[in-house]
């Protein structure tokens, strides 16, 4: 699991890389915002702070010429500090060279919000940082100001709480949740070390002979680190690294804070990698979940034509229905208040079937419409739950295989068509109704591997008009086009893989395969279709749920 930062812990690692570090020359600095990943090249050693929600480690290594991608930084560590009940630190240096003014080196190790920053100037001006945010009330972001978080408000901060005052806090409540309460007001406490302050792990919760409850004077030491016994304790979720033992729980002992925290990355290495996995694939679906969101609020900002205007168009071409030539793929009219109007129509369709064809789609635009504000509901409780989700994950909570089951599919989820070992395919296979196969692409280079390697040149190519998207084959090999119920099939497949998946009507592109070329030093999914028509589809979300998946189909190549 990732190891949890608290107060207590935050302190004492600040306070032994004081010591450490205590005027210590810092040659050059690191940020990698992919694997979030802090190293500050120091002339005694290098620290290098792992701020993945699946580890949240600090190590010091030996010392290392700083690498090429390092920028290089000449300053001096004038102190390390925390301030008191914050999982905040940050690391004061003075320039060597040039221009003296503060720069800084924070680390911001909330749950779920790890973070680094360098920041330079009496206002505190952020320069580097791992984690580009914007939250309420403070944006961390380069060239913005640096807004610490609020600082903590909890009692027994600036002074020791009486045992009265103690009594009173940890007391059982009635209502409210006895836990939350406490963690909500009592400084220095946190999930770790609750279940001792309360002596939950041991069963005494109060003292003996009159003496002081243990866990009051566990508190006081939680408050003031005046003795540390550094160690690894055992906990439910894994090995977590701690400053002082406590009771109930086993633990190895430990010479310092920072060898703990190394032999709980040590020991995490293994259990790290599935949990990476897992961290990986729940980012993506986050990142689609929130792209969906704003699909959504696009089309509900007007992104296309309004179902109203569509009417409109309609009813102006009826009202010169004379005036359109059959086979016309547009025509211009005078609109109702005396505007040119260009009326783009289908040449297959006579003047009365494209009125009735707008029609249509003005009743489905306006239905689409209706149906947005309950999809963009389901979206944001879609992304709440996954958020929920990734919490419990980076805390330990709950397993990686438990997430891995309620993710949902992807792209780099075995195809239920292939055998085991057998190689991946660049498409997911669907049966239309009349029992044809569909193939839709997963996206970039294996569109180009569907269309060019894994269709046959008389079968029926798709996407969908001006979005990007999947690739579709519908294999065919009679002649002729094929039945027009099995084409919308494949064609409503391709308007749901693109960016028109939220349009009330999309027009999808089909062509014979043959007459599909790939331009040259085109990137991938990039082709140029010839002797193409068009089809008018509405994006059916529950089409595929309908559609029995192909199982067996041999790959004809």
């Amino acid at each position: 699991m990732a190891m949890t930062w608290d107060a207590p812990l935050t302190a004492a690692v600040a306070r032994e890389l004081d010591t450490l570090l205590g005027n210590d020359r810092l040659r050059g600095h690191r940020f990698r915002w992919d694997e979030r990943e802090l190293t500050l090249f120091f002339r005694t050693g290098t620290l290098r702070w792992s701020l993945h929600p699946a580890r949240g480690w600090v190590v010091f290594l030996p010392p290392e010429t700083p690498p090429t991608d390092a920028r290089p930084l000449s300053a001096r560590v004038v102190k390390v500090e925390a301030p008191p009940d914050e999982r905040l630190i940050r690391i004061h240096l003075r320039r060597l060279r040039g221009r003296s003014y503060p720069i800084q080196v924070v680390l911001e190790l909330m749950t779920n919000q790890w973070n680094a920053l360098l920041v330079e100037g009496e206002d505190e001006r952020i320069r580097h940082l791992l984690w580009t945010r914007r939250l309420a009330g403070r944006t961390l972001s380069v060239g913005h100001p640096y807004l610490p978080p609020e600082p903590s408000k909890r009692k027994g901060i600036h002074e020791p709480l009486t045992l009265q005052e103690w009594e009173e806090l940890t007391a059982p409540a009635t209502g409210r949740d006895r836990k939350s309460m406490i963690l909500d007001r009592l400084a220095f406490s946190s999930p770790v070390n609750l279940p001792a302050l309360l002596g939950e792990a041991t069963g005494e919760e109060g003292g003996r002979d009159g003496a002081p409850p243990h866990g009051y004077l566990l508190w006081q030491r939680l408050r003031s680190l005046s003795t540390l016994q550094p160690c690894l304790l055992d906990l439910t979720g894994g090995q977590q690294p701690y400053p002082i033992a406590l009771k109930g729980f086993r633990y190895d002992e430990l010479k310092s804070v920072l060898q703990a925290v190394a032999a709980a990355a040590e020991g995490g290495t293994g259990e790290t990698a599935a949990l990476d996995k897992v961290l990986e694939r729940l980012e993506r679906a986050l990142r689609h979940a929130r792209g969906r969101i704003n699909g959504i609020r696009r089309e509900m900002a007007g992104g296309r034509r309004h179902h109203h205007e569509l009417r409109e168009t309609a009813n102006l071409l009826l009202a010169h229905l004379g005036l359109v030539e059959r086979g016309a793929s547009s025509v211009t009219l005078t609109g109702f208040n005396g505007e040119t109007v260009e009326i783009s129509l289908d040449p297959s369709l006579s003047p009365q079937d494209n009125v009735q064809a707008l029609y249509r789609e003005a009743a489905r635009s306006e239905r689409a419409r209706k149906r947005l504000p309950s999809l963009l509901e389901e979206a944001a409780k879609k992304v709440e739950e996954l958020e929920i989700l990734r919490k419990a994950l980076v805390e330990g909570h709950i397993l990686p295989a438990e997430v891995e089951g309620r993710l949902p599919g992807d792209a780099r989820v075995r195809d239920p068509s292939r055998g085991p070992g057998e190689e991946r395919l660049p498409y997911r296979r669907f049966q239309s109704s009349g029992g044809l196969e569909i193939r839709v692409g997963r996206g970039g280079a294996d569109n180009d591997a569907l269309t060019f390697h894994h269709a046959r040149p008389e079968d029926i190519w798709l996407h969908a008009r001006d979005a990007a998207g999947a690739h579709v084959i519908l294999r065919w090999t009679g002649q002729g086009s094929p039945p027009a119920r099995d084409l919308g099939e494949a064609a409503v497949l391709a308007a749901l893989h693109s960016r028109a998946r939220h349009t009330g009507m999309a027009p999808v592109d089909w062509t014979r395969r043959k007459y599909v070329r790939k331009p040259r030093k085109a990137p991938p999914g990039l082709v140029r279709p010839e002797r193409v028509q068009t089809l008018f589809v509405e994006p059916d979300p529950d089409l595929p749920l309908r559609l029995d998946q192909a199982q067996g189909v041999p790959d004809a190549g």
